[in-house]
């Protein structure tokens, strides 16, 4: 009798956790949706197409301090109404992690002034056009529509970005003086071309929506007419937009200061403390983010002279260093030819590294991943490399951008570092495998942590040499000049906000530590 109540006991116990568990599942299922539901701009890049295919997000004040409202509800409900004793072990997971999210959400809030909008590397002055680009695929001829329709609607869209620019200033949030220039060519960029000018070449968008119109199956007044939509949106809509923003940018790049570091922020310490712990998922402080990066640039400087030595070169690691900038034979050409040829080796490093899988996991995405430049519009201030997430059903595949634009920014010695990061097995496979993951919530499958992500993507530099790869000691040296980009991030980083380096400091630090060129 005894065994049979514990038995019974157990079986009500099962079945309250596997009910409480599916609730919860629930629950999070609906959080998403909504989420989703909220941003047009998420859909898209999710692969979803419903009716607000042609509409960007609201990213007003009001919005925001509807989410933070919207984030205490959730965390309310997390903190009084779910058992967590009684969750699975995943769930359990999923709760925690959520409600880290939510709880570390509303303690940002208070920071949600402290960011750059518009900046060098990225931004929505650069994001539209790119988003277009890349994001909103034309499969019919509503889709087209959907097209023109967030063309008309930049206007509306830069209105909310240029009100987030001005309540940032009024609360001493402004972007160090250097970033204007690059931010407001790119914009330049954007409108030059065809239809904004009567230059022989097509601007991006232009070519970019008539590609796509090209290859529907509609009659050719079809096509016509919405190339007559285009354009006009373009002419009257975008090139307006655009040049509005470049000049409150050039008006507020007048009063921009050459200060670049967060402390010059009301409450800039705490709000990097803040940003550390959000970055890295530690409790480090700045000055031990520091040390570090001290230790680990000295560490890999010795792995360095430990491959120099073994290439035979005559001189010390700052004279190897030098000889890899001034050296034609670690560069492609900066032409077209040198161009496709650096794309092309790119994809046979990812082909090769994609057919040694087998010998390292179990587990591989089904998602597709290509090789493409970085727009001409943006590639004069994006980063030398980049990945792009596909969707979640593989109908767009991930990208491996490779920024083109100045080749002697492109060693040749660091190319399967580069490809082995952001493609196979580095980014591409994180980002596609965790999609394509079953039984989890769409938080954690679409989310991510940048101290996950990015130690997935070093960890890949490092993981491809245990199988017989970098056979060639300059792409081995080119794997560890990579990983000690980043130690100096963490020397720059905190010698930036905390210590009060100019950027002309965290530039001769990189300068003298590291074989990139200046520009870089």
């Amino acid at each position: 009798m005894e065994t049979s109540k514990q038995t019974t006991i157990t079986s009500d116990s099962t079945i309250d956790t596997l009910a409480t568990s599916q609730k919860l599942n629930t629950w999070f299922e609906v959080q998403f949706q909504e989420d989703v539901s909220s941003s047009p701009m998420h859909q898209a890049y999710l692969g979803i197409k419903t009716e607000d295919y042609g509409k960007w997000d609201d990213i007003s004040t009001k919005r925001a301090v509807a989410k933070h409202e919207l984030n205490k509800q959730r965390l309310a409900y997390l903190e009084d109404s779910v058992s967590v004793l009684a969750l699975d072990k995943e769930t359990a997971l999923s709760y925690q992690l959520y409600k880290s999210n939510l709880e570390n959400s509303i303690h940002g809030f208070s920071y949600r002034l402290y960011d750059y909008p518009v900046n060098q590397m990225f931004g929505i002055h650069t994001e539209v056009p790119s988003f277009l680009i890349n994001i909103h695929t034309i499969d019919t001829i509503s889709e087209a529509r959907a097209y023109v329709s967030r063309l008309e609607g930049v206007a509306p869209f830069f209105d909310m970005l240029l009100d987030n620019l001005k309540i940032r200033e009024k609360n001493g949030v402004m972007p160090p003086k250097f970033v204007y220039a690059k931010v407001i060519d790119d914009c330049r960029n954007i409108c030059q071309g065809r239809p904004f000018d009567t230059s022989n070449e097509d601007s991006s968008l232009w070519m970019d929506f008539t590609t796509k119109i090209n290859g529907l199956a509609i009659t050719d007044t079809e096509k016509e007419d919405l190339k007559s939509k285009a354009k006009i949106a373009l002419q009257t809509v975008v090139a307006p937009t655009y040049k509005k923003l470049i000049s409150f940018l050039e008006g507020q790049q007048k009063r921009a200061t050459d200060e670049d570091g967060v402390w010059k922020f009301p409450k800039g310490d705490s709000y990097y403390e803040y940003a550390l712990q959000q970055t890295t998922t530690t409790t480090m402080s700045a000055e031990e983010i520091h040390e570090l990066g001290v230790k680990e640039v000295a560490r890999i400087h010795k792995e360095m002279e430990a491959i120099v030595d073994t290439i035979g070169y005559q001189g010390t690691l700052q004279d190897f260093f030098k000889h890899l900038k001034e050296s034609p034979q670690f560069y492609y050409p900066n032409d077209s030819i040198g161009k496709a040829a650096y794309l092309q080796e790119a994809v046979r490093i990812i082909d090769t590294m994609r057919s040694k899988l087998d010998t390292l996991f179990n587990t591989k995405p089904k998602a597709d991943i290509v090789v493409k430049p970085v727009e001409a519009f943006r590639e004069k201030s994006a980063g030398i490399a980049f990945y792009q997430r596909g969707t979640p059903d593989g109908t767009r595949p991930g990208v491996y951008y490779a920024n083109l634009y100045d080749m002697k920014l492109m060693a040749k010695y660091e190319m399967e570092a580069l490809a082995y990061h952001e493609g196979i097995p580095g980014h591409h496979m994180q980002i596609s495998i965790a999609q394509e993951l079953e039984g989890l919530p769409k938080f954690r499958k679409h989310g991510g942590y940048t101290a996950y992500i990015e130690g997935w993507g070093l960890y890949t530099e490092l993981l491809p040499k245990e199988i017989g790869m970098y056979a060639d000691p300059y792409s081995d040296f080119g794997r560890l000049s990579m990983e000690l980009w980043r130690a100096c991030r963490l020397v720059v980083d905190t010698g930036i906000h905390v210590k009060k380096w100019t950027r002309e400091e965290g530039i001769a630090y990189y300068k003298s530590n590291t074989p990139n060129a200046a520009a870089d």
